[in-house]
This record gives structure tokens, C-alpha cells and sequence, in this order.
């Protein structure tokens, strides 16, 4: 006959409290979202932490302490198991993970590599949503964001993901047409496509030349809105290299020449970086994630 020492084993209510509280890091929320009192959320916590014998919040914005972390997940998979019913659906229960991400950065540099993600980590549902590149503006709340910029920023943790190199670029038949590009000068009175996130000064300084930044033009807030433009033979765009690979590789977009000028790249002043708040590494999923971007990026 099959027994077992309760003993050990925390009372189900404070294991979904400390579960949700690890979640919504707040009294209130956890109060709220189990129909209890605040001050149930904290007993139930404090019987947890004597049952179990470690303290697992440690401090007051309700981060986890390292046995929390580790405590979490067990709770989290047991409380997995007990949702799956005799006869039921074995699949598990997905992990959800919220990623903004920035357009273009999305079809150039994430897409082509999502399903190596998606096949190491099925437990994992991930939701991208677009978000707008320096304005950080995103349609829902993220747990993970991806921003372009200078990576002075005070209200998350960050890491760097992805500096890139830029040159100007046309289409073919631009080129054709308006050449030959030979040095630097040669763009004097050409249609230069403008965008916020890759101002011209970049490349006029590398180059010597003392121009303004252009005021007059067709301007975008997207860099592949940008590519287009330029591979459809609106003018010369200002682009990173990297972020350009599709339009490069497909022929629509070109250098304007092969002098050192047009061939040798100069680097962006802004990068990509992962951005998320404070205490969302501690889900495992997110830390999956990061890990396995930063390193696809490579």
C-alpha cells in the first residue's frame, strides 16, 4: 500500500501564494488574484518559509532569494503536474514569454533564427509584438524588449546584443543612373533618405565633410521602410549592414562604389539591446531566452 510523510509537504494554499507572489511581485495583486486578504498573502508566505526552513523573498520589492529561484520552479512544475487530469491531455502546460522587438531587427536578424529557439525550448510559447524603435513605444506590456539606441537606460537592466557598421546604399539602377560615385563629395545633390535612428552626421564626420544634417527629403522611422525606399530608387539610404543582409543578398540594394569611401564601413553610434525590469530573470524562461539570443547573435 502505497504512503507518504505529509510532514514536509507546505499546504497547497502556500504554495499558490508564494507562486503567485513570486509572479506579481506585489501584496495587493496576489491578494486580489487569490480572493484573500493581504495579510494571508504574508502568513501563508511566513508558514512556507518555517515549513521549508530557508527564507525565500529577500527584500522588500519581493525578489527571490537563490533558494526562492530554485524553489520556484519545483513549485511551479508540481503545481504543473497537479493540473493534469487522469485521461486528460498529457501535453504540459506552456511557459509564456512576451517579447517587443523592434521591425526590421525582426525580419533581418530574429526570424531566420526563431525556429532554432523554438525546437530546444517547446515549452515555451513566445508572443512578439512590434515595438517602435527610440520611442520604445510597444502594443502590450513585455516581458522582454528589444530597443535600439544608445543603451543609456535608467528604468531597466540591459545587455548589449548587436552593434552593427553603416554605409550608403542604393538600388542598381540608381547607381546607374546617378553615378559614378567615386568620393564622398560626389553626393552633393543627391536625394538622401533621412531616419531618426541612423543620422547622417555619423558618416559625414568619418568622411571629413562639414555638411548639416539634411532637413529636406523623404524621412522614416523604420530602417526596412528605409531599404525599401532605397531599393525601389527613391535616393541613397544611410543602413546597417547587418539589418540590410536581405535586401543585400537579393541584389536590390548595392554600395555606390568600389572606392575606399563607399567600401569601407563606419560604426553605428546605437546599438540593439535586451531590456527587461527588474526580477524578470528570474524566470527561467526569460533567462532561456537571453541567453540563447546573445549567443545567436554571435
Amino acid at each position: 500500500m502505497f504512503a507518504m510523510s505529509t510532514a514536509r509537504i507546505p499546504p497547497i494554499q502556500c504554495l499558490l501564494t508564494f507562486e503567485a507572489l513570486a509572479r506579481l511581485r506585489s501584496v495587493t495583486q496576489t491578494s486580489e488574484e487569490l480572493c484573500v486578504t493581504p495579510s494571508a498573502v504574508s502568513h501563508r508566505v511566513k508558514q512556507l518559509e518555517q515549513i521549508i526552513g530557508t527564507k525565500l523573498f529577500g527584500r522588500a520589492d519581493f525578489s527571490l532569494t537563490v533558494e526562492g529561484v530554485e524553489y520556484l520552479a519545483h513549485v511551479r512544475d508540481g503545481l504543473g503536474m497537479l493540473q493534469r487530469f487522469p485521461g486528460a491531455a498529457t501535453l504540459p502546460g506552456k511557459r509564456k514569454l512576451r517579447l517587443a522587438v523592434t521591425p526590421t531587427y525582426a525580419r533581418s536578424m530574429l526570424i531566420p533564427r526563431l525556429r532554432q529557439f523554438t525546437e530546444a525550448y517547446p515549452e515555451i510559447d513566445l508572443t512578439l509584438q512590434i515595438s517602435i524603435p527610440l520611442l520604445d513605444v510597444v502594443a502590450e506590456d513585455a516581458d522582454l524588449m528589444v530597443r535600439f539606441g544608445t543603451g543609456r537606460y535608467a528604468d531597466v537592466e540591459h545587455m548589449c546584443l548587436l552593434k552593427d557598421e553603416v554605409t550608403p546604399l542604393a538600388s542598381p539602377a540608381f547607381v546607374r543612373e546617378h553615378g559614378p560615385f567615386e568620393v564622398a563629395q560626389d553626393l552633393e545633390g543627391e536625394p538622401l533618405l533621412r531616419s531618426p535612428l541612423e543620422p547622417w552626421r555619423t558618416w559625414f564626420a568619418a568622411r571629413n565633410l562639414d555638411w548639416p544634417e539634411p532637413v529636406d527629403g523623404s524621412q522614416f522611422n523604420d530602417v526596412g521602410l528605409m531599404c525599401d525606399a532605397a531599393a525601389a530608387g527613391m535616393g541613397i539610404g544611410l543602413i546597417r549592414l547587418k539589418l540590410a543582409l536581405p535586401w543585400l543578398e537579393n541584389g536590390s540594394l548595392v554600395r555606390l562604389g568600389s572606392s575606399d569611401v563607399f567600401s569601407t564601413n563606419v560604426p553605428s553610434p546605437h546599438a540593439h539591446y535586451l531590456c527587461w525590469r527588474t526580477g524578470m530573470m528570474e524566470r527561467w524562461e526569460c533567462v532561456a531566452f537571453a541567453e540563447w539570443l546573445k549567443q545567436s547573435m554571435i
